[in-house]
């Protein structure tokens, strides 16, 4: 395309921003397989011609964020892309929590709610196991479940988790600080607003909006940038409340106190040691990470008492380094290849799935799935 061709497309653009369709997320057909409370089980729909491998996967995003970062739009779909190369793909849709979870513990989700995801999951595989990978704080969920409940983990794998918590960028920094008065902001909101994280998220670039700004301004001739920007701001944009004792458990054990470097840190009463995950583990960490500095990821990969493990070290951002379009034709295939690697241990038992609770099997997930709701999967 010529550089006029580029200018007019561009002031086209740019003039008819404001009716631009709204960007289509979380397409990818999925079921729900398991609810309760606010949280739910996704079960995306296997490709027609079946599942490739008999250990699922289970992925596990931040609490605080909107499950679908992972199954962003057509064509740029970590979740789409998974189902393509034949695996069972599950996901942890964490909902939107009400006033009334202001009460719920750290323990209640990450073993309550993940562990009840976990083996809801691992039943529909041959080993009663599933491959768990997080992202962020989903990320660090799945490490303190590992440590503690490990029986139906295959393998473990996550992106951008932090693990070590006096690092010295701005997050860990400002949690730490005596004007950061957790007690009162908790007894006085409850859930912690998402609007009060956006915020901090947002001091770590101050320059970003700007930035961003910039870059429409030069991109807006191409739709397909456009598009993609449009619906990675709409996640952006699409924030999640911590409930307010998760909240004070997570900054007081783990920000405050380095919890799982100073293995001072419990889960249901049983202490959290790193050393305890002997699961083959995949740890990626990210150089321009401002969110999960490398200094915060990396330690897991040390400390974990697994002779099967490995970490790469990608450039990129916490949430780019993810979701582009490389990262869909080089970082999501190594993942692949790393769970096809480890499908094909011992079978176990298959251990019985909890009920579903408030909501049937094959529930349908989303507007706009085409197959019929509780299809189920092609046999292995």
């Amino acid at each position: 395309m010529t550089d006029e061709a580029k200018g007019a497309r561009r002031w086209r653009n740019l003039l008819g921003m404001v009716k631009r369709p709204k960007p289509v997320v979380g397409a990818t057909p999925a079921d729900v397989v398991h609810r309760e409370n606010k949280w739910s089980l996704l079960r995306y729909r296997p490709r027609p011609e079946g599942v490739a491998y008999q250990t699922p996967v289970l992925l596990v995003p931040s609490l605080i964020n909107r499950h679908y970062v992972l199954d962003l739009q057509p064509g740029r779909s970590i979740a789409e892309a998974l189902v393509a190369r034949g695996h069972d793909v599950f996901i942890v849709d964490w909902g939107t929590p009400g006033p009334e979870d202001r009460h719920l513990s750290f323990d209640a989700i990450t073993d309550g709610y993940l562990g009840r995801a976990i083996r809801v999951a691992a039943q529909h595989g041959g080993r009663g196991k599933v491959h768990v990978l997080g992202y962020c704080l989903g990320g660090t969920l799945a490490v303190v479940h590992a440590a503690v409940k490990p029986e139906h983990i295959a393998s473990l794998t996550v992106l951008a988790a932090p693990v070590s918590f006096h690092d010295e960028g701005l997050l860990s920094l400002w949690t730490r600080s005596s004007t950061f008065d957790l007690g009162a902001m908790i007894d006085a909101t409850g859930n912690v607003p998402w609007q009060l994280m956006q915020g901090a998220f947002q001091m770590l670039r101050p320059t970003l909006p700007l930035s961003k700004a910039a870059h429409v301004i030069d991109r807006a001739w191409d739709d397909e940038f456009l598009d993609g920007f449009f619906a990675l701001e709409t996640w952006g944009n699409d924030n999640v409340s911590f409930p307010g004792e998760a909240y004070r458990r997570y900054i007081e054990g783990l920000y405050r106190a380095d919890g799982l470097m100073k293995e001072s840190f419990t889960l249901s009463g049983r202490p959290v040691l790193l050393r305890n995950i002997t699961c083959p583990t995949l740890a990626v960490t990210f150089a321009h990470d401002n969110i999960v500095p490398e200094e915060s990821a990396a330690p897991l990969i040390e400390r974990i008492g697994s002779t099967d493990k490995q970490r790469v070290h990608l450039p990129g951002g916490h949430v780019g380094a993810v979701i582009s379009r490389k990262a869909l034709a080089t970082l999501w295939p190594t993942i692949s290849a790393w769970w096809a690697a480890h499908d094909a241990e011992p079978a176990v038992p298959v251990v019985a799935a909890e009920p579903a609770a408030q909501e049937k099997p094959g529930a349908k997930a989303k507007p706009g799935a085409k197959a019929k709701p509780g299809a189920k999967a092609k046999a292995r």
